[in-house]
């Protein structure tokens, strides 16, 4: 409802086709040459309107997008209250006896830390850089970040996802087999979702088709490789690794975070879209194992010292992280950065683990360690910190476990496959539980509620 004039003229473009109508944000500027401070109610509010839907897009929780969205409205004069979902935002912004209120969607849920990057600089610096800039400049500074272009083409993406996952493996307990097997199926499963996600095909289709070629994938190689080399059955356990991609890192992690800020909407709405995307990835690979005949059974134990084992895991955490960062779409250099992260506190969590320690305080440990380096860092180098997080704890996920949980109780065997769940559940809690006391301790306006 808009209440700043019933004077200003009202503009005639072409209606958007789309399903989830694109908004024609530059016709909403009145007066393309006042400043943006003398600029009307309507015109000040799309823009912050515009901030929050932009960095929403990128994956951030609820918290992060009403601070910018605030930030904005208090630079241009105004009080925003604004409600954010997992792909909505309804806001209103008042100035004096007038309010503007308008709802935001998007068409589907993303990741991109190299956007998030750039739309926190913008606000960072809105009050210094764009006060004095018109209503239609500030939207052409929005439109370079909204359509700024991937950092990586599908092949690379395709490529990252088979580091990720083949590091996954071996943090999992596989070796060499496993590892060649599990490149090569991630590689191709997340270059065919990422060739999908192109087309705009939704979530479910891409997820489903994507892991059902991850398998078939390793299935092929390991196939040969038993043909060729004679490699012993027991190694097609690595085949859970190859579906690892699909694990909706940041919907888990922000919704935990969003929950722990009561922000329930936004919470329990990514919250049910990670479940599902886990949900169809399981079964899909729960079909594909049962029309193979695989069984996730345990890895076979590598004959590996404790320095040896030790000096492995960091390499590998490192490089799992490093291509999940990658995954996100983050630059090299916040890719190395997050998986120097994670190499550090995934490798604590591992250890924490082989020293008795229960899965889910380790995992609670491990988080807690990778969001405070995340908040130190930050301080130096400006990366959102959540752009540093997410990808650093992702490869903390029990993927396997998860499996293994879907698998049991697809066969009835309901106690195995609940026992896996609970333990499972338990980790999933345990992580944004991790962070949420990382952000506790190092960000003043985080820990309070006002």
């Amino acid at each position: 409802m808009d209440h700043s004039s019933d004077n200003e003229p009202h503009y005639h473009v072409p209606l958007s086709q789309h399903h989830h109508m694109s908004i024609p944000w530059h016709n909403l500027v009145v007066n393309p040459h006042a400043p943006v401070t003398e600029s009307s109610l309507t015109e000040r509010s799309s823009i912050v309107g515009r901030v929050g839907i932009i960095m929403l897009s990128c994956g951030t929780g609820a918290w992060r997008v009403r601070e910018a969205m605030n930030t904005i409205a208090r630079h241009l004069g105004l009080t925003c209250a604004a409600d954010v979902g997992l792909v909505s935002i309804q806001y209103t912004c008042f100035e004096g006896h007038r309010h503007y209120s308008q709802t935001l969607s998007l068409p589907k849920s993303g990741v991109n830390t190299d956007k998030l990057t750039a739309v926190a600089q913008f606000v960072a610096h809105f009050g210094d850089e764009s006060l004095g800039l018109t209503a239609h400049e500030i939207h052409l500074q929005l439109d370079r970040i909204q359509q700024k272009p991937g950092n990586f083409s599908a092949w690379q993406v395709g490529l990252a996802s088979a580091l990720a996952c083949s590091a996954f493996v071996f943090l999992l307990g596989g070796g060499p087999i496993e590892m060649l097997c599990c490149f090569v199926g991630a590689g191709v499963g997340n270059y065919l979702r990422r060739l999908m996600g192109e087309h705009s095909i939704t979530y479910i289709a891409s997820t489903a088709v994507s892991v059902a070629a991850a398998c078939i994938s390793y299935l092929l190689l390991f196939s040969a490789l038993r043909l060729g080399l004679h490699v012993a059955p027991a190694h097609e356990a690595g085949y859970i690794g190859a579906m690892l991609f699909v694990i909706p890192g940041f919907p888990f992690i922000t919704s935990g975070l969003d929950i722990a800020k009561q922000d329930m909407r936004s919470g329990l709405e990514r919250m049910a879209y990670a479940i599902n995307v886990i949900v169809v990835a399981t079964l899909t690979g729960w079909v594909v194992a049962m029309l193979v005949h695989f069984q996730p059974a345990n890895f076979i134990a590598l004959d590996l010292s404790t320095g040896t084992l030790l000096v492995f895991r960091l390499l590998a955490s490192f490089c799992g992280v490093f291509g999940f960062s990658i995954m996100f779409n983050s630059p090299v250099k916040m890719a190395t950065v997050a998986g120097c992260i994670g190499a550090v506190a995934n490798t604590l969590r591992l250890e924490l683990s082989d020293g008795h320690v229960p899965a889910a305080a380790a995992a609670f440990i491990g988080a807690l360690v990778a969001g405070l380096l995340a908040s130190l860092i930050r301080q130096r180098m400006g990366y959102p910190r959540i752009s540093l997080t997410v990808p650093a704890i992702v490869i903390m996920v029990p993927g396997l476990y998860m499996y293994r949980a879907v698998y049991n109780l697809g066969l009835n065997n309901f106690a195995v496959g609940g026992s896996w769940l609970i333990k499972a559940a338990l980790m999933v809690v345990a992580l944004p539980l991790g962070l949420a006391a990382a952000r506790i301790i190092s960000d003043n306006e985080w820990r309070h509620c006002n």
